[in-house]
C-alpha cells in the first residue's frame, strides 16, 4: 500500500493538470529504506509528449547524486497519462527499474488542464509485472525540492 500525504497527493495532480496535454513526470524521495514519500521533486517531461514521458538525462543523474548525499531513495515515481486511464502501458513496465518503487498514475484524460474528474493510481512493477496497490491518503505537508 502507498500512504502518502494529502499534500503530495495534490502537488502531483496540480503538475499533471499544469503540464497537460503533456505528461507530466517527477519523483517523491524519502529516507533510505524507510518507504516513506516526503520531498517533492517535478521534473521537467523531456520529450515534451502528450504520449510519452522521459527524464532529461542530466537532471536525472543530478537528483539521483542529490538523493544519494542527503541518504534518500525514490520512493515514488509518477507521470500523468493524458488521454488514456491511469495504468502503465507497455513502454512505462519496460522502463521501470526501481523494484521498490511505488508507480503513480494520474490520468487528466476527463479534466485536462481545468479542475474536474481525475484518477490518480498506484503501482508496484517488478520484472514486468504490475500489481495495483491501494492509497491511502493521510494529513500533512510534503517538502518541496
Amino acid at each position: 500500500m502507498l500512504t502518502i500525504t494529502q499534500d503530495l497527493h495534490d502537488k502531483i495532480v496540480a503538475h499533471a493538470r499544469k503540464d497537460h496535454p503533456d505528461e507530466a513526470c517527477g519523483v517523491i524521495a524519502g529516507p533510505a529504506g524507510e518507504g516513506r514519500p516526503e520531498r517533492f521533486i517535478p521534473m521537467l517531461n523531456a520529450a515534451r509528449s502528450p504520449t510519452f514521458y522521459e527524464f532529461d538525462s542530466g537532471d536525472l543523474l543530478r537528483l539521483y547524486r542529490e538523493m544519494d548525499d542527503r541518504d534518500e531513495e525514490p520512493v515514488v515515481i509518477y507521470h500523468s497519462h493524458t488521454a488514456t486511464e491511469a495504468y502503465p502501458s507497455r513502454t512505462d513496465i519496460s522502463y521501470a527499474n526501481e523494484p521498490g518503487a511505488h508507480y503513480v498514475l494520474v490520468s487528466t484524460a476527463e479534466c485536462g488542464n481545468d479542475e474536474g474528474p481525475f484518477s490518480f493510481r498506484s503501482f508496484r512493477i517488478v520484472e514486468g509485472e504490475v500489481t495495483e496497490e491501494e492509497v491511502e491518503i493521510v494529513d500533512g505537508q510534503a517538502q518541496s525540492a
